[in-house]
């Protein structure tokens, strides 16, 4: 998928927030979640000034928020009102979202898979998982970064080359 174009107006400076469900989820879900943050946008505000913002789907599994305030910050409140709208839309149709702390790849078919950093470990160690295979940094913080290729790229090229020696096995080829 091609991030280049997602949240067309707005800018490359604005915040972006990123949710994985724990499941795939329908389509239909994808849209009932995405009107609901509609709603909450068009009233989302952070210290009385209006926040900008939109929503979309990854992989039918990643829920993206990009959100401006022209020439400010989203305050820490305006940020936990969308937590709390994208919670409560989850909890209405009855999934979860993960822990961001999960590790989150693309298996050899492409279908998006999550676990804990000791499993994702254990799959590098077994060859399950190479330098080339497609990670998911939820940690990207801005539209310019989601753009640019930051949040879906191969493992190598990631934090994760580095914290699971990737890139060390990547150099050995």
């Amino acid at each position: 998928m091609s991030y280049s174009t997602l949240f067309a107006n707005l800018s490359p400076d604005a915040r972006c927030w990123f949710y994985a469900a724990d499941r795939s989820l329908l389509e239909d879900e994808q849209t009932r979640v995405l009107q609901a943050l509609d709603s909450f946008f068009a009233g989302w505000t952070s210290h009385q000034r209006p926040v900008r913002g939109q929503a979309a789907f990854v992989a039918d599994r990643f829920l993206v928020i990009g959100a401006e305030i022209p020439n400010a910050d989203i305050s820490g409140c305006g940020i936990d009102k969308s937590v709390h709208a994208v919670e409560e839309v989850a909890t209405a149709l009855g999934f979860s979202w993960c822990s961001p702390l999960l590790v989150f790849w693309r298996d050899k078919s492409g279908e998006v898979q999550h676990g804990k950093r000791s499993d994702f470990r254990k799959l590098v160690r077994s060859g399950m998982v190479s330098g080339e295979t497609l990670v998911f940094d939820l940690s990207v913080e801005t539209l310019g970064l989601l753009r640019d290729g930051a949040f879906e790229k191969p493992a190598a090229q990631s934090w994760h080359g580095l914290v699971f020696r990737l890139n060390a096995l990547a150099s050995q080829d």
